[in-house]
């Protein structure tokens, strides 16, 4: 072929949504949040490979990752253990993630008074999980939200700050272990739309006391 002709057409390959890490950290955070592994329980690298069909590497860097997320901690000659986590261990990371979405909301502030309908969208999804009561889906869409306000932002730095505090993580753990009875999560999130929408000033410092009501009681 020569460079003055066309290339030629190749189908693309579907995009890989979650890496074998990631899917095996998912499992075992999974396992953690039910209580399938109890605080203080070990948790067996060459058991989860083996039910997984995996080999141990994935497994090993899934476990080094919730450990960098603090939900588990390993010791010489004693393997990795489920950390026992109390409400003042899930609220510490949320004075952290509320000055970095105050930032990323004055950040953000022009482009989403033009358009709101990325936040229309999850607070939509937001309205039908609160009416079936859906808890998956309400961390699923509540994280979506936060997550696209950063996003807005337009500063990468800001965005891998905010992500490596495994928001939905700890959102997931603080709601089904700390917040069991249900609640409704798209109207404060709809007020939040609003005031993006009327250019309000104090979006800023809004948004950072809707986080940190958020958080835990201690």
């Amino acid at each position: 072929m020569t460079p003055t002709e066309p290339a030629e057409e190749r189908p693309m390959s579907p995009p890989v949504v979650h890496s074998l890490r990631e899917q095996i950290r998912e499992h075992i955070l999974e396992g953690i949040v039910s209580g399938r592994w109890q605080p203080g329980e070990r948790i067996v690298e060459r058991r989860i490979a083996a039910e997984l069909l995996v080999s141990q590497t994935p497994v090993r860097e899934a476990l080094r990752e919730l450990e960098s997320l603090r939900l588990i901690e390993s010791a010489p000659n004693k393997g990795v253990r489920v950390r026992e986590l109390t409400a003042a261990d899930l609220k510490e990371s949320y004075p952290v993630r509320a000055g970095l979405e105050q930032v990323a909301a004055e950040l953000a502030a022009g482009s989403l008074a033009e358009d709101t309908s990325a936040l229309e969208r999850e607070v939509a999804a937001l309205r039908a999980a609160d009416r079936t009561g859906d808890g998956e889906a309400q961390v699923r869409h509540t994280v979506a939200f936060h997550r696209e306000i950063v996003l807005a932002s337009g500063n990468s730095v800001l965005l891998h700050t905010w992500e490596s505090l495994g928001i939905e993580v700890w959102t997931t753990l603080s709601i089904r272990w700390l917040s069991p009875e249900p609640r409704a999560h798209a109207e404060d999130h709809a007020e939040l739309v609003a005031a993006f929408a009327r250019r309000d000033p104090r979006i800023g410092e809004l948004l950072k006391t809707h986080v940190l009501s958020c958080a835990p009681r201690v």
